[in-house]
């Protein structure tokens, strides 16, 4: 009987020790953070980026290395956004690393160009500018889909999107003109048809209605404007795309003009509304949906001529015609002189 002791015992210590070592690998708990979850970034062939993530995020980083290389995942690691829970093992970290990759939501909006608007989305995508400006500027997509580097923009409908953090700059592409081919529905698509403009010259409008103002219940009068000058076959003569050509011509997008001079509306530019008939060649910023809506639902009225109210501030003083304008614009220069505003 002491014999069977002698052996049992060892034997049993043994397995005892080896169940509580294979426990603590694989299955005792390794997070080293408060919150409920965290998202681990991975790239595939960046072992010092991973390192760095994993020496935050758990609590014995031979342990996880061990199981890691153990169970063949060092070797085969995924980019991606990976959520893990607070609590769990070395095995079931390794299981979210393999499988838990976890979308998110971009958004953008009020960009200005498509270099902004990959700038934009390559701090919030494991994508860089260079790569996403390629791909959103590829000549057969453009071509295929008839858009062209001048109105891209206009595929971008600002909203929230969800996408993996890993997607790929192509199908990232693909999946905003999803998005936009939803956006312009049969309802959209008739009203378009029904004022005389294509969609992509809705949003070019739609661009300079919400430069014009940020008072989303005047843009459809703006927009109604707008739409009168069209059909009497005037030039637009919109501010805003002047101070967009005098950026553009300058390369700065950077400045800030806080008034148009007289001089600056000879400027010799395709977005110059007040040398060119009709619509710029694309959009000057990226509108928002409701100012895509108001040029849709522009309000038909008889003015033709606007200005800015100094007195009711973001809205407009509106002239049915230059008369009327003419005293409504005095009013306006007034007040910047007697601001000191010159630029």
């Amino acid at each position: 009987m002491k014999f069977v002791k002698k052996i049992i015992i060892p034997i049993l210590l043994i397995i005892v020790f080896l169940s509580l070592d294979y426990y603590n690998k694989y299955y005792k708990d390794n997070t080293a953070f408060d919150s409920e979850s965290i998202f681990l970034y991975v790239v595939e062939n960046d072992s010092v980026a991973f390192s760095d993530s994993i020496s935050k995020y758990v609590k014995y980083e031979k342990s996880f290395y061990k199981v890691a290389e153990r169970l063949g995942y060092l070797d085969n690691k995924k980019t991606g956004r990976f959520k893990i829970i607070k609590g769990i093992g070395n095995k079931e970290i390794i299981a979210s690393l393999r499988f838990n990759n976890t979308p998110l939501t971009i958004t953008f909006n009020n960009q200005e160009r498509i270099e902004n608007l990959v700038g934009r989305l390559s701090k919030q995508i494991n994508a860089d500018s260079s790569s996403l400006l390629s791909s959103f500027k590829d000549k057969d997509f453009l071509n295929k889909n008839n858009f062209n580097s001048d109105n891209v923009l206009s595929m971008f409908i600002p909203n929230s999107y969800e996408v993996y953090w890993n997607i790929k700059p192509e199908d990232l592409r693909d999946k905003m003109f999803n998005e936009f081919n939803k956006f312009w529905n049969e309802e959209r698509t008739a009203k378009a048809e029904e004022i005389g403009l294509s969609k992509l010259d809705v949003i070019s409008l739609a661009s300079i209605v919400q430069k014009e103002s940020i008072k989303v219940d005047e843009r459809p009068t703006i927009a109604g404007v707008y739409m009168n000058r069209l059909y009497k076959k005037m030039r637009l003569q919109a501010d805003p795309t002047v101070i967009y050509s005098i950026k553009d011509y300058y390369k700065n997008f950077d400045t800030i003009i806080r008034r148009v001079l007289y001089r600056d509306l000879r400027l010799n530019s395709r977005y110059n509304t007040y040398r060119i008939n009709g619509l710029p060649p694309g959009p000057i910023a990226m509108p928002d949906i409701s100012a895509i809506d108001a040029v849709l639902n522009y309000e038909d009225h008889n003015y033709i001529f606007f200005v800015a109210d100094p007195y009711n501030r973001g809205y407009h003083l509106f002239a049915r015609n230059l008369s009327e304008h003419n005293r409504n614009r005095r009013v306006y220069t007034r007040w910047l002189n007697s601001r000191g505003i010159y630029r």
